[in-house]
């Protein structure tokens, strides 16, 4: 049994195609900017198996014939016996799949790599005392999550979101490149302008919100900074 929080049945931005997505709860993330601390708790949601998962899937197919099926959070990797369970069953049933992650764990994905056709990783910070500053752990373990996604041979698309003031140093960003030059299977950069969408769940929950007075980025600062990782990447 898994620990759902909610099945999105057509999202159109979580790999290729139209797809179902599947947010698994619990994080062990603190991020700043988070917009969905209603997914921190591992025992919140509803209780389903890689089979009633399926189904339901199979319920919606003809709007997927493009798409696939993702599994999101939360932090799907805090699961990973029973995320593996379910790819596992999509990807030997022609389906594909896609992993949507921070990449926050030391456990051994190789099994679960095998049934993966996407990873989309979160990369939030290259430094590793601001990235603990920004999510409140360390990035080390997320770094070498990317490059076993890579030596796998799993096509990754990376995502990285612009907080002023916070992630768009540019020496930080320079330095994601570089890092992102070394993996040999990147097929997308996505680099997001934050926003404040997340606000009214904090008060809802009774939460501070840490990123209190600051304003949301522009689309310019988001392509600006998509624009020095790529110079960096590709010099």
């Amino acid at each position: 049994m898994g620990k759902i929080h909610s099945i999105e049945s057509f999202g159109t931005v979580d790999g290729p195609g139209v797809r179902m997505v599947v947010f698994l709860g619990g994080c062990k993330l603190r991020c700043k900017y988070c917009h969905n601390p209603d997914t921190w708790d591992i025992h919140g949601g509803i209780e389903m198996t890689a089979a009633e998962i399926y189904e339901k899937y199979l319920s919606y197919s003809e709007f997927y014939k493009n798409g696939g099926v993702t599994f999101s959070g939360g932090e799907p990797l805090l699961q990973l016996p029973f995320l593996t369970e379910c790819l596992k069953l999509f990807h030997e049933n022609g389906i594909h799949t896609a992993v949507d992650t921070s990449g926050f764990t030391d456990s051994d994905v190789s099994e679960m790599l095998k049934y993966t056709d996407l990873v989309i990783l979160d990369i939030k910070m290259f430094d590793e005392t601001r990235h603990k500053d920004l999510t409140g752990v360390s990035n080390r373990d997320i770094l070498k999550f990317a490059e076993t996604v890579s030596n796998s041979g799993v096509d990754l698309w990376v995502r990285r979101v612009v907080v002023p003031g916070l992630t768009d140093e540019r020496a930080d960003l320079i330095k994601t490149g570089l890092f992102l030059k070394k993996l040999k299977t990147v097929k997308a950069l996505d680099v997001l302008p934050y926003h404040t969408f997340g606000l009214d769940k904090y008060n809802k929950m009774g939460l501070i919100y840490p990123l209190e007075g600051v304003l949301s980025a522009e689309k310019s600062e988001a392509e600006n900074a998509r624009e020095i990782i790529i110079s960096a990447l590709n010099g």
